[in-house]
């Protein structure tokens, strides 16, 4: 009788440990991930990140913990992105996996794990993770989330709830995410403006009267009417000086030249003083003779058989009655014809220029004189007129493409033009604008903001980071952005 309970007790126990369900001996409580990076190069997304097991969370020896980390659309569910997974597993499972995977068994995953990690229980370990994944459109407003699985020995498994990581992956390609840099010019006390013309006269040889009917002298005098007389009439300018210079061709002798070219330019001030009741007082008259420069940029731009030669006679020949004389022995006397006919006469000129100041204007006016005659405004009146429209619009970007065209080497200009075609989404044209000035910190910000709206997020950290370097708030508050939308670090 008593050797019959000893047997019942015996399958009783035997039947509890074979039918009862086997359950997972692994809680599994948040990870924690430290410095996620998220870059875009090209078609392509690199996602790395340091995921830390806590001291407190245990993994049973036949266990198995399965963090896969997904990418999810932010607006549409169904697009999504399973990356390889980490599995943490217990000392028993660990062994089976390996014993497997070097007899060339299956294991026991969907995917196969970018880590597989022995679990140290009561110990805090640290998984350096990092893969690379085909860019697709809808990463640019994607989060990252880590699912969490527990398997346990009997084919059972207990998952667990996603673990949020970072809300969006990439920065959104959203300007007004992001400050702009706008640099307001400075006001000009006095704007003054200097208009340099040309005007090829013809004369009798050797003569210096301005003859209004001789050959085309009267299409010139046209052109120096219509010049003088819009800066005359403008009754927001006053002339405050002329600057007349005249200009010889090489043949006869140098001093004589000298001499014609300044009674030239002399006449043509006289001309201006009679015309347009200009005072003499405010005219500098130089006879500067030879224009030997003119002509061996001339040359030097020609397919003259002699061009080298006639090179050669202008830079070692000193005297220049002397280069004139070499010049006629070229090609028995052709080569020089040729430049007597071709390349001398428009040595023979006069160049002027007006110097004037404008006066100030509001920002009515100004809208109305960008169009017709924006050189009379200053940077400050054309930011002005910019700032009177809308950033969005296409008035906004081309005021700033007049500013940057009248005033091609100011680094403000440049600056300015180069946020509102940010602000329109023209960020190429932008880079190539701030690229003239990029060694100036000032440029740093516009740059990054450029790049982080292409979606290169490695190129924006770097301008982003030499911006907050240099202490500029904006470069600073942007940094602070893109650290907290994508975990990128500095």
């Amino acid at each position: 009788m008593k050797k019959k309970n000893i047997l019942k007790l015996s399958l009783s126990v035997l039947l509890t440990v074979f039918l009862t369900p086997v359950y997972s001996q692994t809680q599994a409580s948040n990870i924690q991930v430290l410095t996620e990076r998220f870059v875009r190069h090209g078609s392509r997304v690199s996602v790395s990140m340091d995921i830390v097991i806590p001291e407190g969370m245990n993994v049973g020896s036949n266990d198995m913990l399965i963090l896969t980390p997904v990418l999810k659309s932010n607006e549409n569910n169904m697009d999504y992105l399973n990356l390889p997974p980490v599995a943490i597993t217990g000392g028993l499972r660990n062994k089976i996996i390996n014993r497997k995977n070097k007899l060339g068994g299956d294991l026991p995953f969907d995917t196969q794990p970018e880590i597989i990690l022995k679990r140290k229980n009561k110990t805090e370990q640290s998984i350096n993770y990092g893969v690379s994944v085909p860019y697709k459109s809808w990463m640019d407003d994607a989060l990252l989330a880590i699912e969490t699985n527990v398997s346990g020995c009997a084919n059972c498994s207990e998952p667990t709830d996603n673990q949020l990581i970072v809300q969006n992956i990439l920065p959104k390609k959203d300007p007004e995410l992001y400050k702009l840099t706008f640099i307001v010019p400075e006001v000009e006390p006095v704007k003054a403006r200097n208009d340099r013309h040309t005007a090829t006269f013809n004369y009798i040889v050797d003569r210096y009267e301005l003859l209004r009917d001789y050959k085309n002298n009267s299409r010139e005098f046209a052109q120096v009417d219509s010049v003088i007389g819009e800066i005359r009439d403008n009754k927001d300018l006053e002339i405050t000086e002329f600057s007349i210079a005249g200009y010889a061709s090489p043949e006869g002798g140098f001093e004589h030249n000298r001499k014609l070219a300044e009674n030239r330019a002399n006449s043509f001030a006289n001309y201006l003083v009679t015309k347009f009741g200009i005072p003499r007082n405010k005219f500098t008259v130089d006879g500067i003779g030879e224009d030997w420069p003119g002509l061996r940029k001339a040359v030097a731009a020609s397919a003259l058989t002699d061009k080298q030669a006639i090179l050669d006679i202008i830079d070692n020949v000193s005297n220049p009655d002397a280069r004139d004389g070499r010049l006629l022995t070229l090609s028995g006397g052709d080569t020089y014809r040729i430049l007597l006919n071709n390349y001398y006469p428009v040595l023979r000129r006069t160049e002027y220029s007006v110097a004037y100041v404008v006066r100030a204007f509001n920002v009515e006016e100004a809208r109305q004189i960008i169009k017709t005659n924006p050189k009379l405004l200053s940077l400050n009146e054309i930011y002005l007129v910019a700032e009177s429209y809308s950033s969005d619009s296409k008035e906004f970007r081309e005021v700033f493409d007049i500013a940057v065209r009248l005033y091609p080497e100011s680094e403000i200009a440049i600056m300015n033009s180069a946020a509102a075609d940010i602000e329109s989404k023209n960020l190429d044209t932008a880079i190539e604008r701030l690229k003239k000035i990029e060694n100036k910190p000032q440029s740093w910000n516009n740059l990054g903001v450029a790049y982080i709206l292409k979606g290169d997020v490695e190129k924006a950290l770097k301008y982003f980071t030499k911006s907050a370097d240099s202490k500029d708030p904006d470069g600073m508050a942007n940094l602070e952005i893109v650290e907290k939308s994508t975990g990128a670090k500095r």
